[in-house]
């Protein structure tokens, strides 16, 4: 019997062990990807460079409200759900129980009953807390709600797959994307450490059509048959300082236009990058990116979160590479109020990104993301501030005193690594 049970364990072991092997190679980036940038982030032809590389659609005419933290994201999109009359439609990694999960359902409801075409898109992992009593009001209301990824037996490697957008466009004029989800750690100004850093950005203008063209790609997938709804282009054109484009990723067992662009921001870069994000974990591609910053003189900034975080292996694998990072010269600031979980890159302060990815392989390898990239001077300063509101409340870190870390830290950190490409 002890024979039987030690053999049961062996095979369980490998099963795992097999397991864990065949998620990592679906997540292996194949190819490391050494991309230079034929302008300079404040050249009035990156935008239309940018665009043209990546096959993104580039449109002017916008607005955008930096929205920090729940107690501005919250009452602004509520505000533009009860104020909807055609349309809303609504992406989310994370809708559980709780008094922001239940102003949505409410207000998602009561927007169908008035007439207004409600259509939402959960993450089936990432919304697995939503109550059932919810689901069914919103659908006996009218709502079209859609689970992206449910798990299947025969799919196991689909699990690695999730959408990880935040979405919300209304009447295709108004949108809104960024870091934050339906739950209630979102909620106040990151007050204390059970009240999360983030920010979502109000777009408002040509762009929104196109957030809404990334939800209706889910929102196809998800339910069927459906009809996606998207509005007559307005004609707002580019230009070399209001230009913006809405790139998605999704997984293709390779690199994807999300990852591209964020090596071509990096490759813009002439005097300072900025970037902040929590989950932070480099690969080859974008190390040698950052590399190449630091020899062209750029000040390169990264604000992560610290040792309070919802994911403690990651921040482990991230942490791995610190070391290499801050001997070229990159400064490393963790934050330490709360968890940080704002996603944004500024460039020479001309130009920005912002939206749901993180700067890690789950986010520009596995995910479906979405990010905005706006040449835009007033909105980089805006998230500029910020940032360096942010920069004084986070920890510098010396490159000499975190060398001196513990030998378990450093195996730590060694270990989890390995499994840096499924974080």
């Amino acid at each position: 019997m002890k024979h039987i049970r030690h053999r049961k364990l062996i095979i369980t072991v490998v099963v795992c062990l097999a397991l864990v092997a065949g998620l990592l190679a679906l997540a292996q980036d194949q190819t490391t990807l050494k991309i230079e940038s034929a302008y300079a982030a404040e050249d009035n032809r990156f935008p239309g460079y940018t665009a043209a590389l990546l096959g993104a659609h580039a449109t002017g005419g916008n607005s955008y409200t930096v929205l920090t933290n729940g107690d501005q994201i919250f009452p602004a999109m509520l505000a533009a759900v009860n104020a909807a009359r055609r349309r809303i439609s609504f992406e989310t990694y994370i809708y559980n129980e709780g008094s922001v999960g239940e102003q949505f359902t409410q207000a998602f409801e009561a927007a169908a009953k008035r007439g207004v075409q409600v259509h939402l898109v959960v993450d089936s992992m990432g919304s697995s807390k939503i109550p059932k009593e919810w689901t069914a009001r919103l659908r006996a209301a009218g709502v079209k709600l859609g689970e992206f990824g449910q798990p299947k037996w025969y799919a196991i490697e689909e699990l690695n797959y999730r959408t990880h957008r935040k979405i919300l466009v209304v009447d295709g004029r108004v949108g809104f994307t960024g870091g934050v989800g339906l739950d209630d750690q979102w909620l106040g100004n990151a007050q204390d450490r059970e009240h999360w850093r983030d920010t979502m950005v109000k777009v408002e203008g040509p762009a929104a059509r196109l957030i809404e063209g990334a939800f209706n790609e889910n929102f196809i997938e998800t339910l069927g048959p459906v009809t996606p709804a998207v509005d007559e282009p307005p004609q707002v054109p580019a230009a070399p300082l209001d230009s913006a484009m809405i790139v998605r990723s999704s997984p293709s067992g390779g690199s994807n236009d999300l990852k591209r662009l964020y090596l071509l921001a990096i490759a813009s870069a002439r005097r300072t990058l900025d970037i902040c994000s929590p989950y932070f974990v480099t690969d080859e591609s974008s190390d040698w990116a950052l590399a190449e910053a630091r020899r062209r003189g750029v000040r390169v900034r990264v604000l992560v979160e610290g040792d309070l975080t919802d994911a403690k292996p990651v921040k482990y694998a991230g942490r791995q590479a610190y070391q290499r990072l801050l001997d070229q010269g990159i400064e490393i600031y963790e934050y330490q109020p709360t968890m940080m979980h704002t996603k944004a890159m500024v460039i020479d302060g001309a130009w920005s990104m912002f939206g749901s990815a993180n700067f890690d392989n789950r986010s520009l390898e596995l995910n479906d993301e979405m990010n905005v990239a706006v040449s835009d001077r007033q909105l980089a300063a805006r998230l500029l501030q910020d940032f360096e509101q942010d920069l004084r409340v986070a920890q510098k870190l010396d490159p000499a005193q975190w060398r001196q870390r513990s030998f378990l830290e450093k195996t730590r950190e060694y270990f989890w690594s390995y499994f840096a490409e499924i974080f």
